[in-house]
């Protein structure tokens, strides 16, 4: 089918909307007409250069939500008609993914390359003809995407679809964070260092999980005020201000758990992140930076005089097919105030104004909407 999508021709460069050539699914395929699309920091690393792709040009996007239109031969886990979240796709028999670990998949590499699981041929073209990549075999930048039955997980139709796009990725990867890599516990005290869509799903996280206090740490002071209306007990601007009133608060003892969220990680963030740990606490670091970067500092004799542990965790640290689904159970009994994250609404056509605002701060988290105008 022939409609349009926005396409990213290299680092640097704004992303293009314009005519595209969607195949329709082979076998182990779907194809979703999407509702809506999240604009995720992740993209953005593509535009920095940060996640270095080896073949252009992308179609960008990989937090969607939509209703299946055409299934390809031998798929069983949805039919035409389902609501569905794309998210991170997984070969479904890798060690990873058999052991619930779909974030991981050993075909995880495709992930950027745009080569589909089922035969490595893209299934997005030019107007022209030539090949597209699909950005984490989704390309939720276009009103139809065509992927594996295994990026797509089918939710309750009740479930708004341009707010179960963001499910898809950044509310998962933050909840993920603070119930499951960083272990948030009734009681706990917390720090969320960085607050996009990744730090604002990892603050209602660690309420819901019963902490009893979460510091938030941003440079930009309208964050900061979102963090308080979202219910964190007190904002900072950096983690020297947060320094003071966190061990006063604790009584020296500092966080059990700090959750890094920048919009770009960068190593220089470790050691201050890691003095706001307490003994046997834990430091969960979600936010991506280059690929390249491997310069940090660390204290190894305070790591592991005070046993304290650092912890990685991609899209939170499970299975997108369980964990989207329960995401979408507490927004259906009132407990994720998905609404809240949303600050602006865009065109397609307004994408680089959407990734605009993104890095001047005036978003929490941004949101394309598709409509008639756009297929």
């Amino acid at each position: 089918m022939r409609t349009k999508g926005a396409l990213l021709y290299g680092p640097g460069q704004d992303w293009r909307v314009e005519e595209i050539e969607i195949d329709d699914p082979v076998a182990g395929e779907v194809q979703v007409e999407l509702a809506a699309s999240g604009l995720c920091h992740s993209d953005e690393h593509l535009v920095t250069g940060d996640n270095v792709a080896p073949n252009w040009p992308i179609l960008g996007g990989h937090e969607g939500a939509g209703v299946v239109t055409k299934v390809g031969p031998g798929v069983t886990r949805v039919k035409e008609g389902d609501h569905v979240v794309l998210s991170l796709p997984g070969c479904g028999a890798c060690e990873p993914c058999r052991r619930g670990h779909q974030n991981v998949c050993d075909e995880s590499w495709r992930l950027v390359s745009g080569e589909p699981i089922a035969n490595d041929v893209m299934r997005v073209r030019t107007g022209d003809g030539k090949p597209v990549a699909q950005f984490c075999l989704e390309g939720t930048f276009a009103p139809y995407a065509t992927v594996s039955q295994f990026s797509v997980v089918p939710v309750d139709p009740a479930m708004p679809l341009h707010l179960a796009a963001l499910i898809g990725c950044g509310v998962t990867a933050g909840w993920g964070a603070a119930m499951r890599v960083a272990e948030v516990k009734p009681g706990d005290v917390v720090v969320v260092a960085g607050l996009g869509g990744l730090g604002t799903a990892a603050l209602l996280s660690a309420l819901a999980c019963g902490a009893s206090a979460v510091f938030v740490i941003d440079p930009l002071p309208g964050k900061r005020k979102s963090a308080i209306e979202l219910g964190a007990t007190d904002a900072f601007e950096s983690f020297e201000d947060a320094t003071g009133p966190l061990r006063e608060f604790t009584r020296g003892a500092m966080a059990h758990s700090v959750i890094l969220t920048p919009g770009r990680m960068e190593g220089a963030y470790i050691e201050p992140a890691m003095t706001l740990v307490r003994k046997l606490g834990v430091l969960a670091v979600i936010g991506m930076g280059s690929f390249e970067e491997d310069d940090t500092k660390l204290n190894l004799a305070m790591l592991t005089a005070f046993n304290k542990t650092i912890r990685g965790g991609q899209l939170g640290g499970g299975s997108p097919q369980e964990d989207v689904r329960m995401l979408v159970r507490t927004y259906l009994a009132g407990r994720l105030p998905l609404e809240k994250m949303v600050t602006s609404t865009y065109r397609l056509e307004e994408i680089n104004q959407g990734y605009q605002d993104m890095r001047d701060g005036v978003n929490l988290r941004g949101l394309i909407r598709f409509d008639e105008r756009d297929r």
